[in-house]
């Protein structure tokens, strides 16, 4: 069992253990602490950089496939069942040749590809077309592993970590924090509640170096 479902289980038991503890004891149920979520750990731009010229030479469509899922992760910031849900016709470039748009999935603002990630997207869209672009061949629209079964077959070499669509959304969300982007903008692009979310990721966002500091404070001349 995956640990979402070993916590879900947990649980439950504890509310029966509560219900039981009430009805036989008239024990009344415990304060419930509850932890910050704890995100995904981002790739370090080394890593990044070693998963992508990994995956570029994998053979045939295992690399198709993994760097689908590397550009929709890390250049689009898309959950795993985005991932898989996203198809060659679902990417278009804005008009005038400007950067490649996801209109696929439901967001309040534009949904614009990271430009180191871009190029890349717009060749794996076109070879694609309107079929799927991360595993194309399957016979189901989506399964609860067809996204995180990938990197568990194929594993880069030591010291690389595994590929992860978690980790390559949160690469995306901190390097977008790391920009600093307005935080109400990333949130919406993600598809989160509210910017309230990113506060478990800032530990992640490298703090600014003094002469950036004192600039973005400054402001721009009137």
């Amino acid at each position: 069992m995956g640990a979402s479902t070993i916590r879900t289980y947990r649980t439950w038991l504890l509310r029966v253990r509560d219900a039981l503890a009430f009805a036989e004891r008239g024990e009344p149920a415990p304060a419930r602490l509850h932890a910050p979520p704890n995100p995904h750990q981002p790739y370090s731009p080394a890593e990044l950089a070693g998963l992508r010229h990994w995956a570029a030479h994998l053979p045939r469509q295992q690399r198709a496939d993994g760097l689908a899922l590397m550009g929709l992760g890390a250049g689009f910031g898309l959950t795993p069942r985005e991932v898989a849900a996203s198809t060659g016709g679902d990417l278009r470039r804005s008009p005038d040749s400007g950067p490649l748009l996801h209109t696929g999935v439901c967001r309040p603002v534009p949904l614009a590809a990271r430009a180191a990630w871009d190029p890349l997207l717009g060749e794996l869209a076109g070879t694609a077309g309107r079929g799927y672009l991360f595993r194309p061949r399957r016979t189901v629209e989506f399964a609860k592993n067809l996204v995180n079964s990938w990197p568990l077959v194929h594993r880069p070499p030591d010291p690389l970590p595994a590929l992860s669509a978690g980790r390559l959304r949160a690469t995306w969300i901190v390097e977008l924090m790391a920009a600093r982007i307005d935080h109400d903008l990333i949130a919406k692009a993600a598809g989160l509640a509210s910017a309230a979310s990113l506060a478990r990721y800032q530990h992640h966002v490298p703090p600014l170096d003094d002469a950036t500091a004192i600039r973005l404070l400054h402001g721009p001349a009137r």
